[in-house]
Order: C-alpha cells, then structure tokens, then sequence
C-alpha cells in the first residue's frame, strides 16, 4: 500500500523535507520544467521575429495567445481537475506540452514552421499550462502535511524565482548556438524529464468523492466561486492579490520605459536592473518558512505586505548617476515580499480549503487576480502618458504597499498561526465549514 506522506512522524524543521522522497522527485522535475518554459519565453517569440519576420503585432498577438487560457478557461478546469486524479492530469498535460512544443524544432527542421503553427502552439501549450498549474496547486497538500507545507512552497516559490533570472540567460545562449527553434527542444525535453519525476511519486491521493445527483459542470464551478466569495478571509486575500497585481501591472508596463528614457539606462544595464526583483524573490522564497515560524504562519500574511514590502517604494525616487541604485533595491524588495506573501496565502489557501474543493478553489482565484495584470498594464500606460511616468510609479509601488490593508482588516490580524485544520470562516447567512 501506498505510504501517506501527511501520517509520517513530526518533523517540523525545513530539512525534513529532503529526506522526503516524493516531495523532491516533485520539486527536481518541476525545477527542470520551470527553466524549460523560461527558455521558451524567449525562444518562441524570436522564432517568429527572425524567422517569420513576424510584424509588432503579430507578435504581440502571439504573446496574448499564450495566456488566453487563463481567462478563457480557468474556472472549468478547477472543476474538471477536481473530479479525478490531479497527479495524472499534471503527466497528461506534460507529455502534450513535450509534444506540442517539440513540434516547433521538428517543423523548424523541414522547413515548415509557420506563423499559424506559432499560434496554434502558444494556445495548445498555455491551455496545458492552465490544467497542469491548477492541479499542481491543488496536489501539493495531498503530498505534503499541513505543518510542512510553508515550507514546500517556498521551495517551490524558489524554483520559480530562480528559472525567472536564469531561464532568459540559458534562453538566449540556447537561441546563439542553436537557433530559437532549436532551443525549445530544450523545453521538450524538460517535460520529459518532469514526467519521469512524477511517475516516480509513490504517494496516492485521496480519489474524489461520488458525483451528485444532478451535479453539472456549472454548479460545481458556480460552488468553487461561492466558497471563495463566502469566506470570511480567502475573499480578502483574493482582494489584496487582485489589487496589487493591478498596480504591478502597472509597474511591470512602465519600469523599462522609466529606466531608459527617465533615468538614461544603457538597455545592457536594464536588464541587469530588472533581475533585482527576480533576486529578491529567491530570497523570498528561501525565507519564507522561516520567518512564518517567527513571526507566525497566518501573521505573516499582512506582515509581508505592509511591512517587508513599505520600502519598496524607493524605486520611485530613483535618479540619474547612482541614485539609478535605489530602483533595484526598491525592485528586489518587491520582489521579495511578494514572494512572502504568495506562499503564505496560498499555504493558508491549502489549509482552509476541503480537499474535494482545492481545485476549483485555486482556480478561481487565479482566475481573478490574473485578471487584473494586463488591466493594470493598459492603466500604467495610459497613466504614463497623462500624468508622467515617475508619479505613475509612485501610485504603482504605493498602491502594491495598500494592498495589504484588505488582509490585515481581516480576522487574520488577531491570528498568530494557521489552525493545523482551519475551519473556514463564512460570511452571514451560511452554516457549516464552506
């Protein structure tokens, strides 16, 4: 019979989990995959430019395509990957991403690649992706235990952060020595070894309880939103992650444009500059377990926000000469609480959320607060225009800071930790647990 990881003795330190065998075959081969798509983002785009002569807005048409998904169809695939296996779906979409994006090297190859097939790439693959990420969420608290999870997700955060800043350098060195069709056979490849990894896990999840009578694909994505919406504390974390990834959208539109044309950065040294947020969010990730034992697990929360993340408003005072120095420093320390911040909540999310309801969960948050990026881009744009880009930047970084006040007025802020089983606290009119 297979071993639960959640009935294995306590071992609360951070090292416990590199003696846990299912956690790190997790973790290697998501490593791997994490650093293949980061190859991709840059590989994908320059096939189009310099092989298709690809226009300005092809491009960006490209680039929209890749994340369609997420707004398209989010919510029905936390309800379908809630009705199954979560380890099988994260295997199924990988070895259609292994096939899917080596077809790009392989047309490259005959000398067939075309516009059309770019597109028909990007949306296959970034459907993948919304499947795979849902489930990957969602199957960590069924390997993980709940005292152990902080933990597991900053590593996993870590990954993130470190195939961000490594990920377009190995790109761009893939794109010079074998061409950008050729370096995403690097991304295939990384699939690949991700699903030997999880064919590797031993631990079996729960399987899913009995469908309803009755039961259709709209009312279970209709429970999945109700649950966010009613509790008392998810709705204010999805409310804060909603709001600053707003104004981050607006600093993301407009950091390159401040830096070059305010601040008079050689375009070399901006991208150096930009790194600092990926910096500060390995960082992040690393610490994060550490400083919620400190500080407290559900404490952390809003502690991240308003008090790690209030001097990141420093970028906006950059100036010329080596005042251009607060802008990283400002930048990396963004990067940093952020970081913070998405593991707890969504280690706090874990905790709170039936098991049967943890897909439909994450993706309806997701659904929501990648909602608001590109609104915050268009916004930072517009903005920039009316009103300059430095004071667009100010309201940026401070209304990422005020973000924070949704969670701290909320019962997390007479909370030190995360109950091993929270309940979930419901708005008037509901009963029970959510």
């Amino acid at each position: 019979m297979a071993k639960d990881l959640r009935d294995v003795g306590s071992e609360s330190d951070g090292q416990s989990l590199w003696r846990q065998r299912d956690f790190m075959l997790l973790w290697s081969g998501q490593t791997v995959s994490e650093m293949g798509a980061a190859v991709t983002q840059v590989a994908l785009p320059l096939v189009a430019v310099v092989a298709l002569r690809a226009s300005t807005f092809q491009v960006g048409l490209l680039t929209a395509a890749s994340t369609a998904a997420f707004a398209l169809i989010a919510l029905p695939a936390g309800a379908l990957v809630d009705r199954g296996s979560k380890r099988s779906v994260m295997l199924v979409c990988n070895i259609l991403r292994l096939l899917i994006i080596g077809s790009v090297p392989l047309a490259a190859a005959l000398g067939t690649v075309t516009l059309a097939q770019l597109y028909v790439v990007a949306v296959a693959a970034g459907v993948c992706t919304v499947f795979f990420d849902v489930a990957y969420l969602s199957y960590v608290p069924s390997l993980i235990r709940a005292d152990l999870r902080m933990d597991a997700n900053g590593k996993l955060a870590t990954t993130q952060a470190f195939a961000q800043l490594g990920g377009p350098s190995l790109g761009g060195g893939l794109v010079a020595a074998f061409g950008a069709a050729g370096a995403m056979t690097a991304d295939a490849a990384s699939y690949a070894v991700s699903v030997l990894s999880l064919s590797g896990i031993r631990t079996r999840e729960e399987p899913p309880p009995a469908r309803r009578e009755g039961e259709t694909l709209r009312s279970r994505i209709a429970e999945g939103l109700g649950f966010v919406v009613r509790h008392r504390i998810l709705r204010r974390v999805v409310a804060c992650t909603g709001t600053a990834n707003l104004f981050a959208g607006m600093t993301s539109a407009l950091a390159m444009v401040f830096l070059i044309r305010v601040l008079h950065v050689s375009p070399a040294l901006t991208g150096l500059i930009l790194a600092g947020s990926a910096v500060g969010a390995i960082a992040g990730g690393a610490f994060a377990g550490r400083l919620a034992e400190r500080i407290g697990s559900a404490r952390i929360i809003w502690v991240s926000i308003l008090v790690f993340g209030a001097p990141q408003v420093v970028a906006a005072a950059a100036w010329r000469g080596w005042g251009v120095l607060l802008f990283p420093l400002g930048w990396g320390i963004t990067g940093f609480s952020v970081t913070v911040y998405n593991v707890a909540q969504l280690s706090y999310r874990q905790s709170v959320t039936p098991p049967e309801l943890m897909g439909r969960m994450n993706a309806a948050v997701r659904w929501v607060v990648w909602g608001t990026l590109p609104v915050g881009g268009v916004l930072g744009g517009a903005l920039g225009t009316l009103i300059g880009v430095r004071p667009t930047l100010w309201l940026a970084f401070v209304g990422t800071w005020a973000a924070g006040w949704f969670v701290f007025f909320s019962p997390l802020r007479h909370m030190r930790d995360v109950p091993r089983l929270a309940p979930a606290p419901v708005g008037p009119g509901r009963d029970g647990d959510g």
